[in-house]
């Protein structure tokens, strides 16, 4: 086995027990143990700190539209404009849960049809989160079932993965696409069975708490809602105009190229400076909220040192071809589907960029002698990385998605990922049943 490959496959392992068991913080994982690594496969300190410098350049704007996107919409949520939001949805909905989770499903599925996944999550927490707090309906579900929709509306030729897939193929994203719509419906069923099925999971888990759910009253009184407790901070009069900004943001973050930091970077300074003229509360309101941001800030940009140095050393390249040489012969032939079948893990550990330019060259040579075709192989390795997006480390907008809904990675990962992992498998099952794959 090469050195390269050993060294990854000791970090990735060191770093998820360390995550998993609670021995550090994940933004000491992403920011030690890689370089440490890539310092023992030989890499002098001036070649790590290239790869360190090309790993943070591709997260450091995700990290500004964090900071400024939690702080708008905490503005926001201070002023109130959620209050008759969530009003509206929870008399929709009424007592039935199953109906609002699948609400979720539907309103991820809207707003990812652009295929940019942080609109889609801001889009769809700010909405949904202060429903799920006011009815104690666990946080861990709807980044499951918001995350279980991009991954499948991820598909979308304008969507990164199938973007990069088409590349590395040399092949035309849009045909790529149009071969996996089928695919892609069934996955988005799945994600409404998968609404359906916790629906019955949390009606249960409420009312062993003792919350009546006939009683829809009763089940609301006397639990915090994701309002400001502080009515002073309230902007009744104000509630068009922000609901117009907000709708305003959201547009341009979908139908224009404005890069998505730019729009909620000056969005919030208006939204601050117009709900709050007083010099004095808007500082309040940014001490306030600066907790939200500090914390994932630092790990998202400490992600981008992991990012960098897994991904411009080669390493990834090298843990790919140890998979496919442990293989025997007689399974290379199925190698694309087993990749698919991996492709969850796979992906939550490389990153869409390794993943897609680096394997899925290798795949397609290691099967081509079968008479697979590059356009299989891609589908088979879109399939099984899309959906489990979400939960990758590796992928940017996993913060903003965990930091929009106060979670921690870990768990996130540890509730969210077998599900997710379950939904990509039952998609390239039903792509090879139906010869897409």
């Amino acid at each position: 086995m090469d050195m390269l490959a050993i060294v990854g496959y000791v970090v990735i392992l060191v770093m998820m027990l360390m995550i998993l068991k609670n021995k550090a913080l994940p933004l000491f994982c992403f920011a030690v143990l890689p370089v440490v690594g890539a310092l023992c496969a030989g890499f002098s300190v001036k070649e790590v700190l290239e790869f360190v410098n090309k790993g943070i350049g591709t997260t450091w704007k995700t990290a500004v539209l964090f900071i400024f996107s939690v702080v708008y919409f905490g503005v926001m949520n201070d002023a109130g404009m959620f209050d008759r939001m969530v009003n509206a949805l929870l008399k929709v909905a009424g007592r039935n849960v199953t109906l609002l989770f699948i609400v979720t499903v539907l309103i991820a599925t809207v707003g990812h049809i652009d295929g940019a996944t942080a609109s889609t999550y801001l889009i769809s927490f700010p909405v949904m989160l202060p429903i799920f707090k006011r009815l104690k309906l666990s946080p861990y579900v709807l980044l499951l079932l918001v995350a279980s929709a991009t991954g499948v509306m991820n598909l979308v030729p304008w969507g990164g993965p199938t973007i990069r897939a088409a590349t590395a193929i040399k092949g035309d994203a849009n045909l790529l696409w149009h071969s996996m719509i089928p695919m892609q419906v069934f996955g988005l069923l799945s994600s409404v069975a998968l609404a359906i099925y916790f629906g019955h999971v949390e009606k249960n888990r409420l009312a062993a708490e003792g919350i009546d759910l006939d009683n829809m009253g009763s089940a609301l009184s006397g639990i915090e809602s994701n309002a400001a407790t502080d009515e002073s901070l309230k902007r009744p009069r104000l509630y068009w105009f922000n609901l117009a900004f907000t709708a305003l943001l959201i547009a341009a973050l979908i139908w224009t190229k404005i890069p998505a930091f730019v729009v909620f970077m000056f969005g919030c300074v208006i939204a601050l400076t117009v709900n709050y003229p007083d010099t004095k509360i808007q500082m309040q309101r940014l001490t306030a909220h600066a907790p939200n941001c500090i914390g994932l800030t630092m790990t998202l940009l400490c992600a981008g040192v992991f990012l960098g140095v897994f991904a411009n050393s080669g390493m990834i390249k090298e843990m790919a071809l140890v998979l496919i040489n442990v293989l025997p012969d007689s399974l290379r032939q199925y190698l694309h589907i087993i990749i698919g079948v991996l492709g969850a893990p796979m992906g939550m550990v490389m990153g869409p960029d390794p993943y897609y330019y680096a394997v899925l060259p290798l795949i397609g040579e290691t099967v081509a002698p079968f008479g697979i075709t590059l356009e299989q192989v891609a589908r088979s390795m879109l399939i099984g990385e899309n959906v489990a997006l979400a939960v990758s480390p590796c992928v940017a907008t996993t913060f903003l998605a965990i930091g929009l809904v106060g979670v921690e990675l870990k768990d996130h990962i540890r509730f969210s990922f077998k599900y997710l992992w379950l939904i990509s498998v039952a998609m390239l099952v039903f792509a090879v049943i139906t010869d897409i794959v």
